[in-house]
């Protein structure tokens, strides 16, 4: 009982200290407010799950601000945490009075440079078209300087001619260009479907490609492969299953 007694006192502690900072932390954003209109928007009025401007925001038990559809996304798990310092998520409510802070703050639209409320700034930035194209300005900003992106995994999938090097052939494709194209040229290729195999080695020549295209891709590879296996491994599962199988 003494025990029990000793670990309520304590979380009431907590939550004494909890409700405390609450109140310290409005009391400084309101002593922001030196005239009925704060024409700045800084990380307070940030949403830190969508990082935007809050939408009918909501407090936690633990102090943290989210809009409410955003906290009904972090409640979705069966053991919800906070997004922002990951306690269990018990309680929470609607905070009216930052809600009243939000409508006594005005900031300037990025678009179109007018003044908005900050409660109808979200609003306000779905509706207003120069933001919309300060958005996609933007966008086309980051992909101008954005570094192209080299996939390290083969392609598997199209290949080029080896002869005429035609390209985005899948492989059928590839079998029945070279056999109806290239038939009678004698030159000694690479197999561009052997080369993008794990296994394959890319500057190994086919004497003879049209025998090689009839013994070796008269199937294809995607209906028996898994290329996320190493070579190694595919030997010794298709020794286990011969011995299964005899």
């Amino acid at each position: 009982m003494i025990c029990s007694r000793e670990k309520e006192a304590t979380v009431n502690a907590e939550l004494r200290a909890v409700n405390s900072q609450r109140r310290t932390n409005m009391a400084m954003l309101e002593s922001k407010l030196q005239t009925e209109v704060n024409r700045s928007v800084d990380e307070d009025f940030v949403c830190p799950v969508c990082l935007e401007i809050f939408i009918r925001p909501m407090v936690t038990d633990c102090g943290h601000r989210f809009c409410e559809n955003c906290l009904q996304e972090c409640l979705r798990p069966q053991s919800p945490v906070c997004a922002v310092c990951r306690a269990n998520l018990q309680h929470w409510r609607r905070d009216d009075h930052f809600q009243v802070l939000m409508q006594r703050s005005v900031s300037t639209c990025k678009g179109c440079r007018s003044e908005v409320v900050l409660s109808e700034m979200r609003s306000h930035m779905g509706m207003c078209t120069a933001y919309q194209n300060f958005l996609k300005e933007g966008m086309k900003s980051i992909s101008k300087n954005q570094l192209p992106i080299h996939s390290v995994v083969p392609n598997r999938y199209t290949f080029s001619c080896p002869y005429c090097r035609k390209p985005n052939f899948d492989q059928d494709g590839l079998v029945e260009h070279c056999t109806s194209q290239h038939l009678h040229d004698p030159l000694p290729v690479v197999c561009p479907i052997c080369a993008s195999m794990p296994w394959g080695d890319p500057n190994y020549k086919s004497a003879d490609f049209f025998q090689h295209l009839r013994i070796r891709h008269a199937f294809s590879y995607d209906t028996f492969v898994d290329y996320s296996t190493d070579e190694q491994a595919m030997m010794d599962e298709a020794l286990q299953r011969s011995l299964v199988e005899h």
